[in-house]
């Protein structure tokens, strides 16, 4: 059975960015990608906040740059996604979803997490194209525009008021008649005077125009869900902030996650709760969730991981 140093499960800004340290660092990794290789910013049409590209760059372009970087030092880069890791003993049985099987000295979880989405046809064609689930990633590009934001709970709340400094007015579509925020998050929404609340509606239709492989939102059709009555919103911008999933279902019961799934790691560190195993990115962040801070995890889980295998000997 193949045994390897290293296996970093998922890809994206913390997985690669784990592949070159630990390749630098001779542990010859091995990355298994998942089913949506380079994760979510493959879905990002421009990626302006991260360093070293003052232009700005295409979200599927950065992470083919960073995989090329981790192929370049020697990781072993895969298609194809685990289905199983025993937890149990070290080293870790891994099984691939075609059966294949391998021991880890070490496991770096980059998977990831998954924004959700209201599940419109028409959500889905305009994503890249005005629809986004990041107000810090794409904000700027709707400067002095009209957006809108769909959620009630604190991070749709942080998401308007980020917006309503860069946006000439911010929607805050809600289906019921009070927000689930935090009061202190109620009262910086309830004070911002570009913030416009929308209680009771959700959202129907997200409509634009489309030339090709061109698309441009330009509005939204909600409806009343008290008296049944519909409304277009002029908008250029519509965020989704209904929360997260992180995909960490084959580590139940397995590894410490919190109430909604995220990895606990302890401070200051991206260890997780059995000693071999560490989360980097989106998988254990469900405050910051940026491109940057997912590579910086990702540094220190290859890092910690050469550390740890270290000690061993």
């Amino acid at each position: 059975m193949e045994q390897v140093k290293c296996l970093i499960i998922g890809s994206g800004p913390a997985g690669y960015t784990a592949a070159i340290y630990a390749a630098r660092a001779d542990l010859k990794p091995v990355m298994y990608e998942g089913m949506e290789p380079g994760g979510q910013l493959t879905t990002t049409t421009e990626v302006d906040n991260f360093p070293g590209y003052p232009e700005g760059v295409e979200g599927p372009k950065m992470m083919e740059d960073m995989k090329k970087q981790a192929s370049r030092f020697g990781s072993d880069i895969r298609w194809g996604m685990v289905a199983e890791v025993d937890t149990s003993r070290r080293p870790f049985k891994v099984i691939i979803d075609d059966g294949y099987e391998l021991l880890a000295e070490t496991v770096i979880v980059a998977t990831g997490a998954t924004a959700k989405y209201l599940g419109l046809e028409s959500e889905e064609r305009f994503k890249g194209g005005g629809v986004s689930a990041c107000a810090t990633c794409d904000g700027f590009f709707y400067k002095g525009r009209d957006v809108a934001v769909v959620g009630g709970g604190d991070t749709a709340a942080e998401e308007a008021t980020y917006l309503a400094n860069l946006c000439r007015k911010v929607y805050l579509i809600h289906r019921r008649d009070k927000l689930r925020a935090s009061k202190a998050m109620q009262k910086r929404v309830f004070n911002t005077p570009n913030i416009e609340l929308l209680w009771n509606h959700e959202v129907k239709e997200i409509v634009g125009v489309e030339q090709g492989f061109t698309k441009a939102l330009n509005g939204a059709i909600l409806f009343n869900n008290k008296t049944g009555e519909e409304k277009k919103i002029d908008i250029e911008g519509f965020f989704v902030a209904i929360g997260h999933k992180p995909n960490t279902d084959i580590f139940k019961d397995k590894l410490e996650m919190d109430e909604t799934g995220y990895l606990i790691t302890r401070p200051d560190s991206t260890a997780t709760s059995i000693e071999g195993i560490f989360a980097a990115g989106d998988v254990q962040d469900k405050h910051f969730r940026q491109a940057v801070t997912a590579a910086g995890t990702g540094c220190m889980a290859a890092i910690e991981a050469e550390r740890f295998l270290g000690e061993q000997l």
